[in-house]
């Protein structure tokens, strides 16, 4: 079974070929952020990404009839259950109208199902809307405003079991706090094997690479309602133009630390970002009443063991830690897409009055 895998992200691309359970070639698209800045919106970057996708592919000497699944990362749909589900053109059309938060992750399926032609089956696993948060989670303070769950279900729910099998227990009989540092920053309580709280990685939390976090909210009002700015000029500056790059002009984390070593802003914006991390993981932590099995730092930010170090130094009574480098998307993606190819799990089918399971 050949599966190709896409996933998009804030400034990148990536793509894998997997026979199987094996990883043929995988790489990163990278798109700079001059180009992006060009389209309007994420969904314009369509075809910008998807003629880099068919050069990889001319690259590596394959064609799309060459595949028997594409396996998507999932994007911002309405809350539903982990599993695997089918792309078909009522997620495309949400997805692409209706979705209520532009992310990356909203590009991978319309892309896929183009690739696709109809010809070929088209997969998302763990979508960033899986919703198991209890209901204490949800209230903001403001009736007409739900928190919402939003995180990198993906990455996350794979390291979990990852962490779980080097314990030597089963996901289910754990509680943990996960942390994935990436452009965005979803820091996650896990108990018993359910998600039950996040960070919705686009509007609350620490700040990160490219995205703001939490902001004092009547300073956001004075903002909105100076007059100076657009609506999109706006959200640019909370998702995209936010945090590091606000900061330090880079979203790239190695050139922010290895900035911090001889300015002095930037070492203080890099501690500012490690203090915040670590208070996140510290609120989590009080969600599970301190009953805290392990504590897991993953994502592409936790190959920095330095500014690990530093989240450490704040966390370290709290519970085991646990650093997972870098993300397992791929993996998890093409293997979702695997077991429905081998009948082993049946495709979940999406509908916009799809009920989560509580």
């Amino acid at each position: 079974m050949l599966i190709l895998v896409i996933n998009p992200g804030s400034t990148s691309t990536k793509v894998a070929i997997f026979e199987n359970e094996k990883k043929k070639v995988q790489k990163v698209l990278k798109h700079p952020v001059g180009e992006l800045e060009k389209f309007d919106n994420l969904m314009a970057q369509k075809e910008f990404r998807e003629k880099a996708i068919l050069e990889f592919l001319n690259d590596e000497g394959y064609k799309l009839e060459d595949f028997d699944a594409i396996a998507c990362r999932g994007g911002v749909l309405p809350p539903l259950k982990s599993g695997t589900y089918i792309v078909n053109e009522e997620m495309v059309r949400y997805l692409k109208d209706k979705s209520r938060v532009q992310h990356a992750s909203n590009l991978a399926a319309v892309i896929g199902y183009e690739l696709s032609s109809g010809k070929i089956p088209v997969y998302i696993t763990d979508p960033v809307s899986v919703d198991e948060m209890i209901n204490e989670a949800r209230i903001s303070g403001i009736p007409e405003i739900e928190r919402l769950s939003l995180a990198h279900a993906l990455n996350i729910k794979a390291v979990a079991r990852k962490v779980a099998f080097e314990l030597g227990k089963k996901y289910e009989e754990l509680n943990m706090v996960i942390a994935h540092l990436g452009g965005g920053i979803s820091v996650t309580a896990h108990e018993k094997g359910k998600m039950i709280d996040v960070n919705n990685a686009n509007d609350e939390g620490p700040f990160s690479p490219e995205r703001t976090g939490e902001l004092p909210v009547g300073d956001v009002v004075k903002l909105c309602f100076s007059g100076k700015y657009s609506r999109n000029e706006i959200k640019k500056m909370f998702v995209g133009k936010g945090g590091l790059v606000a900061y330090l002009g880079t979203n790239d984390m190695k050139k922010a630390i290895e900035l911090s070593k001889s300015d002095e802003h930037a070492k203080l914006v890099v501690e500012a970002m490690a203090y915040q991390i670590a208070k996140e993981i510290g609120g989590m932590c009080v969600v599970l009443k301190g009953k805290v099995d392990a504590i897991v730092i993953t994502g592409g930010i936790a190959n920095n063991s330095n500014f690990v170090e530093k989240i450490k130094s704040y966390i370290y009574k709290f519970g085991p830690i646990f650093t997972i480098p870098g993300e397992f998307e791929m993996e998890a993606l093409a293997l979702g897409a695997l077991r429905v190819l081998k009948k082993e799990e049946q495709a979940l089918v999406w509908g916009e009055k799809y009920e989560k399971v509580e």
